[in-house]
């Protein structure tokens, strides 16, 4: 069909990606190009292929005798989860893939000179994590796309390879909170083909 080949335009290539995080509350992004809202930060470098974004709704169904088929599918929950693996480390990408946690300045000891500053990172303790709002941004060529997510908490344990041969990376697996007045995720784009069906 000629109409296929003209639509492969809206074959979306993720030619460059960031991770955005902020305290949940923050001024949320207005559209899909505009510069972040004080109060973000970029998590930075992130590995070349690990970034997905999964929403995983769970169904029952109701079954017959009358039938070989469900009589009736309903969903009963929703669910979304974000994962990446952060290349930098930093105290804010600490806090982020410990859920929270806190950084205090270590007291120099001692020696000759000015000792350079030292730092404790300490994670949260059962029960002290703390939820982040978070924004996936995804660029191809002039069409640009945010995930925006109001509420989310790091959902896993942490484990890092600390090997010789590859970098350490610190694993972000997010999973999205809901809530009955605000959309759990949305999506802005400046991609046309959003627009209304001609």
């Amino acid at each position: 069909m000629a109409g296929e080949i003209s639509n492969a335009q809206q074959i979306v290539i993720p030619s460059r990606t960031r991770v955005w995080l902020a305290p949940v509350g923050a001024e949320a992004p207005t559209d899909a190009t505009v510069t972040m809202p004080t109060g973000w930060f970029s998590v930075g470098l992130t590995s070349e292929d690990s970034l997905k974004f999964n929403e995983e709704p769970q169904f029952e169904q109701v079954r017959s005798a009358q039938s070989d088929f469900p009589s009736r599918t309903f969903q009963t929950s929703d669910s979304a989860t974000v994962e990446v693996d952060l290349q930098q480390w930093s105290g804010a990408n600490f806090k982020a893939v410990f859920g929270g946690g806190s950084i205090s300045e270590i007291p120099p000891t001692g020696g000759t000179g000015t000792p350079p500053k030292q730092y404790r990172f300490t994670p949260p303790r059962i029960g002290g994590r703390t939820e982040v709002a978070a924004v996936i941004e995804v660029i191809d060529g002039a069409k640009s796309y945010r995930y925006v997510m109001p509420r989310t908490m790091q959902m896993e344990g942490v484990s890092t390879d600390l090997q010789k041969s590859k970098e350490a990376v610190l694993p972000l697996r997010l999973a999205v909170q809901g809530g009955d007045e605000a959309d759990a995720w949305y999506v802005l784009t400046n991609d046309p083909a959003f627009g209304p069906a001609a």
